[in-house]
């Protein structure tokens, strides 16, 4: 098994879609990847030679922040924006969408389960 910046990579898969599995890679940044080190992305995992392993390992840990180096990042960067209390930062820490979307029908995911309010009591007619 492939292993990664911590994450152990599938070995059925084809280069390009296995780098995929790391937090912070696409498919455009593995495809860049591939072309840097002059490698063929359609070459399954399980293909790769040690030394082939080695020089991705080696361009991932230079060249890019992933797992959690840009978790941490991006966590500090909520983090700042929740501190300086901007539009933005009210969004985050009320757990509303932050881009602007409509909030009336959707956004369910980040709203949360629907909280239904009690109904008005009907009146009784006196007869």
């Amino acid at each position: 098994m492939a292993r990664i910046s911590g994450i152990n990579i599938p070995e059925n898969k084809r280069g390009i879609i296995a780098l995929t599995y790391i937090f912070g890679i696409g498919k455009n940044i593995s495809n860049k990847i591939f072309e840097n080190i002059k490698l063929n992305p359609n070459t399954k995992v399980n293909n790769w030679s040690d030394l082939e392993l080695n020089k991705i390992r080696k361009f991932i840990n230079n060249k890019l922040k992933v797992e959690g180096e840009l978790k941490t990042e991006i966590k500090l960067d909520v983090k700042r924006l929740v501190d300086i209390k901007c539009y933005r930062g009210i969004r985050h820490k009320i757990g509303l969408p932050v881009r602007g979307q409509k909030t009336k029908n959707n956004c369910r995911t980040i709203k949360g389960k629907r909280k239904t309010i009690a109904n008005k009591k009907k009146m009784i007619k006196k007869s």
